[in-house]
């Protein structure tokens, strides 16, 4: 039987994506007149779809076949009686993609804009570095790159975070992209306003832009480099990093982020924003205690 917690969940995520939809179909009914043509109604609709798409990262199966089959079609069928098959679900998932990218960037916007802010990527392996020339799934999508642990083969995850845990940006990008490359953090950081920290992959030209626009770019510096301008506050915030650190091991440990066995790019993908939705949904994110914050919040 499904555990209280997990059917609390459940029941959240699907109010959340179904008002998301609702208000999605509303607002494109406004933006191209839709016509009139004789069409069946689908089995399940979307807000159903994506639920079961989200929910699978709060399961527990590491399988989704096997989670479609023992958990959906037994414990959670008095909630979607209407269920199309597994192939017919997987079929459909690519068309779920534009609106789960969506909803993931509406919830980043609800998180708590605090003036205090972490950045770091994560590598998202495809497959071992032995079985790089026979992954053909992904084609020229996925580059190698370099990471502090060595060489890997796939995509990076570029997250910016707020000191509750809560995702205030995101962006995927291929894994040969550099952590300070200028069009990332221009779309990482757009709009932000504070203080935001991050490791010596971060040192870019774009300081005096970044504090133009309200926001202070705050890094480690390499070894040869004079430490004569950053604050003592800011040495300790610094060492705060592994906030962020501890939320790439819930994305894969408690959330199956990283995943090997892909077989369509767009499934992929539709896996990997599945999983950081889910975590926008968890309830035990990591925190930093960040003294003196209060006149920093920001409208």
């Amino acid at each position: 039987m499904l555990s209280e917690d997990k059917e609390k969940k459940l029941i959240e995520l699907f109010i959340a994506l179904d008002d998301f939809c609702l208000a999605l179909y509303a607002w494109q009914a406004k933006q191209v007149p839709i016509r009139k043509v004789s069409v069946h109604k689908p089995v399940m609709s979307d807000s159903e779809l994506l639920t079961i798409l989200v929910f699978y990262q709060f399961s527990g199966y590491k399988c989704f076949e096997y989670y479609y089959h023992e958990l959906l079609a037994k414990e959670l069928y008095s909630y979607f009686p209407y269920q199309v098959s597994y192939e017919r679900f997987v079929a459909r998932i690519p068309r779920l993609l534009p609106g789960l990218y969506v909803f993931l960037k509406w919830r980043t916007l609800l998180s708590q804009r605090t003036g205090t802010y972490f950045i770091d990527s994560k590598k998202l392996p495809i497959c071992d570095n032995h079985r790089i020339h026979q992954n053909q799934v992904f084609g020229q999508l996925a580059t190698r790159g370099k990471s502090s642990t060595g060489w890997f083969f796939g995509f990076k995850l570029h997250l910016v975070i707020n000191q509750y845990g809560e995702v205030v940006n995101f962006l995927f990008t291929p894994a040969n992209v550099a952590d300070n490359n200028q069009q990332v953090l221009l779309a990482q950081l757009q709009g932000l306003k504070g203080k935001c920290y991050g490791d010596r992959g971060y040192l870019t030209s774009l300081f005096e832009q970044f504090y133009e626009q309200g926001l202070h770019l705050i890094t480690k510096i390499r070894s040869k480099m004079k430490n004569k301008l950053l604050l003592l506050e800011d040495k300790l915030q610094l060492r705060k990093r592994a906030l962020i650190e501890s939320i790439h091991d819930i994305l894969t440990s408690v959330f199956d982020l990283e995943h090997t066995r892909h077989r369509s790019p767009l499934n992929a993908y539709a896996h990997m924003l599945a999983a950081l939705t889910a975590y926008c949904f968890y309830d035990h994110k990591p925190a930093a205690f960040v003294p003196n914050t209060k006149h920093l919040l920001l409208a």
